[in-house]
């Protein structure tokens, strides 16, 4: 598997969504396996700041030419931002899946990190699923 399918500091889920913790923030957004699974990305629908998010509820959708499909959030917190440039550009999302987040996360749960996948569990789980 290429090194492009997990970077080491972020946490994985099996539904290939992933969360970079930066301080009191976390950021989340979709791995190079699910970018590249659903094809070009032609619309992406986050939700609005302020709304309080469940780990493993539905954050919004994702819609390519093949396939739509929600989005889920890793872990629990209150959206404090969205990346509104996905509006004009939700592309970038295939060009860059690890530097392209979708939502930024306040007052998360921390303690449900443990719960999710290193880099090297997510390569390993990914390389199952070729």
């Amino acid at each position: 598997m290429a090194d492009t399918q997990a970077k080491d500091g972020y946490y994985y889920t099996e539904k290939h969504e992933w969360v970079k913790v930066e301080g009191d923030v976390a950021l989340v957004g979709i791995t190079d396996f699910a970018q590249n699974a659903l094809g070009d990305i032609v619309f992406i629908d986050l939700p609005k700041p302020g709304k309080q998010i469940k780990a493993k509820d539905s954050l919004g959708t994702i819609e390519s030419v093949k396939a739509a499909e929600d989005l889920y959030s890793p872990i629990s917190g209150e959206v404090v931002e969205t990346n509104t440039s996905l509006g004009s550009n939700p592309q970038s999302v295939n060009a860059e899946p690890f530097d392209t987040w979708m939502v930024k996360l306040k007052n998360i749960q921390t303690s449900e990190l443990g719960g999710l996948l290193s880099a090297a569990q997510y390569k390993e789980y990914v390389s199952k699923l070729d």
